[in-house]
């Protein structure tokens, strides 16, 4: 497993990632990972579709509360062919119980917390702190990564219109 340093802060303070360094135009990992029912999914659960893929280290943090509601925001203004993805090591049941509490609908939670196959698999996992980066990717219907943006420092937000724009020029 590769560590990679010198790419993210969190509150300041160097990090170091683990897995690989994906880059636009490779093929997306598949990961395995749990939906909210404790249901599994994986890469090929979204055949088909466009996926933004929103990484988050947890829904119960302020800044990931406002991407997810952002990204649910701009869910419903998409296409039926593209899909939001929003990926955390929270618990299956913290995060229906955020989704509930926070009224969203259009983005797909899931859990990376079994297996961590999503985290290693994207090169997204924080080494030190055993949480998913802040990372959106933009995945193709044929699987292919289209967009990708580590955020620098953990606690920042995301281009939102970046990763929007990527996905609505697939279509």
């Amino acid at each position: 497993m590769s560590d990679k340093t010198g790419i993210i802060t969190f509150k300041g303070n160097p990090m170091t990632l683990q897995g690989p360094e994906l880059k636009v135009g490779d093929a997306a990992p598949d990961f395995a990972v749990v939906d909210n029912g404790l249901a599994g999914a994986t890469l090929s659960s979204f055949a088909g579709k466009i996926k933004i893929i929103s990484a988050v280290p947890s829904l119960d943090t302020p800044v990931c509360d406002t991407e997810t509601r952002r990204f649910n925001q701009e869910a419903a203004l998409l296409s039926g062919d593209v899909v939001v993805l929003t990926i955390s090591l929270d618990l299956p049941f913290a995060q229906k119980r955020w989704c509930g509490a926070a009224g969203i609908d259009k983005v797909v939670t899931l859990s990376d917390y079994r297996e961590r196959s999503f985290g290693l698999g994207y090169g997204v996992l924080i080494k030190e702190l055993l949480l998913l980066t802040r990372a959106v990717f933009v995945v193709d219907a044929a699987n292919i990564i289209r967009y990708i943006q580590i955020v620098p420092e953990v606690t920042g937000e995301p281009d939102y219109a970046a990763a929007i724009a990527a996905a609505q020029a697939l279509l």
